[in-house]
Order: C-alpha cells, then structure tokens, then sequence
C-alpha cells in the first residue's frame, strides 16, 4: 500500500520496488494499491481479494492512513482475514538506504551535518519516528556527520529552516537526505531547502524491497519485531517458500 502521488515518475518508482519485492518473494502473489490519489485504492484492491491477506503500507511513518484509512476500509472487507504489517520506519535497513543515497550524490565522510527530511505530520508518534531515525542515520554515519530531523510539511523546522540554522552555526557543507520513498512534490520541495546537495528518495534500493519483505514476515510472526533483516534473515533476499496456501501480500 503506497501513498500515491500525481507525478508519474513516483508511481513508476513504486511499481518498479514492489516489481522488486516479488522477485525476491517469487512464492508469494503480490498485488500493489494506493491509499490516495491513484487507482487501484486500497478499497478496491481488497474487494478482488480472497482469503488471507496481509497490508504491507510503504509508508515510513504511522500517520492518519494507518490509524483511519486502512482500518475504514478493512471495515469494507469483511470476507477477507487481514493483517496490517507495521510500517516501514525507523529501521536499520533505511539508514542503509539513505546513506547509500547520500554517497550517490556525492556526500563524503568527511562532510558535514545532514538533515533528513521528513513528509512530516499533524501525529507526534509519527514525527519521533522521523526523529528516531535520524538517530538511527547518525548511528550509520558512524558519528562522522550530525544529523538533524526536518519535516516538509505540518511540523517544523522544514528542511530550508534547518539548513539555515545550520549555516549560522558556521556549516557551508550541509546535504538534505529526503526521507521519502518516491519522487514527486514532497521531494522537489526537499531539493529547495538551499543546501549544497539533496540525495534521491529513497526508490527501488535493495534495503527498501527486503524491509518490505521483513515486514511481511513479521506480521505473520515469524521473525521477532527486533529482526533487522541482516544477511541471512528473510528480510535479506531469502525465497525459502514461506507463503502457504492462499497467503498474499498487498
């Protein structure tokens, strides 16, 4: 379950990682929907389904789709026996991912502070997530660079006012690491905030796809929510034919 975007390249995003989630899960069917936005909605992706399912949100932060929408439009499906996966954030595997993506741009250890830029939320809960993985980013970065959570929308400080506070801090060298899964206005927005470099979204990278996949396990309970993923779990690639009869993912 994506968000959903108007921006084509975003959608595309979101097709080719779920295309990646079923090639390291050939044993599961996977379908894919949207909670806003763009067709299939989660309301309609669930009247074709039968059995068993498990909701799997590509979401990196519990906000009011995962406390309203999902639940409402579960309500609508009865005939269905649902799980909902937690969301993907905070997670080691992301601070893999979003540190991959500042080294792409072009962001070097010796480098300065960071700002991870959030969707942000009007739900604190969802805000400490962002905050918590920051912390996580920082942890990866190995204390080589501050990291200082922002949000793009409903929470502050933005991106720009982080940069800025920042810069009168005395740092010239700030990079923006959007903390979003596909293009589109949010990520733009985050490319705006002044800094020297803003990395890509997240996408298609490997760390993302396996985390869905660890998400997928864990809402079946079976691997312990502490699982990171690491080589050799199932977050990390395993195709061990784990999905029984009728069990899906959407």
């Amino acid at each position: 379950m994506a968000h959903g975007t108007r921006d084509a390249e975003g959608v595309a995003v979101t097709d080719a990682l779920v295309d990646r989630v079923r090639a390291l899960r050939p044993d599961l069917r996977v379908e894919r929907c949207f909670l806003d936005l763009v067709a299939p909605s989660l309301t309609e992706a669930l009247a074709r389904l039968r059995g068993e399912v498990v909701l799997v949100p590509l979401l990196l932060g519990a906000g009011y789709h995962v406390r309203v929408d999902i639940p409402e439009a579960l309500a609508s499906a009865p005939h269905l026996r649902a799980r909902v996966a937690d969301v993907l954030g905070p997670h080691p595997l992301l601070a893999d991912a979003l540190d991959d993506r500042l080294a792409e741009a072009g962001w070097g250890s010796g480098d300065g502070p960071v700002v991870l830029a959030a969707a942000g939320s009007t739900d604190p809960r969802a805000n400490a997530g962002a905050a918590a993985m920051a912390a996580l980013l920082r942890v990866r970065l190995r204390g080589r660079q501050d990291v200082v959570p922002a949000y793009l929308c409903a929470a502050g400080p933005s991106p720009a006012e982080a940069v800025a506070a920042l810069r009168a801090e005395g740092h010239s060298r700030i990079a923006v690491a959007p903390y979003l899964v596909s293009p589109g206005f949010f990520a733009r927005r985050a490319a705006r905030s002044g800094a020297r470099l803003t990395s890509a979204p997240l996408g298609t990278h490997a760390s993302l796809a396996r985390l869905v996949a660890l998400r997928y396990d864990q809402a079946l309970g079976r691997l312990p929510l502490g699982e990171e993923g690491r080589p050799g779990g199932a977050g990390h690639g395993s195709t061990g034919r784990r999905g029984g009869p009728g069990q899906g993912a959407a």
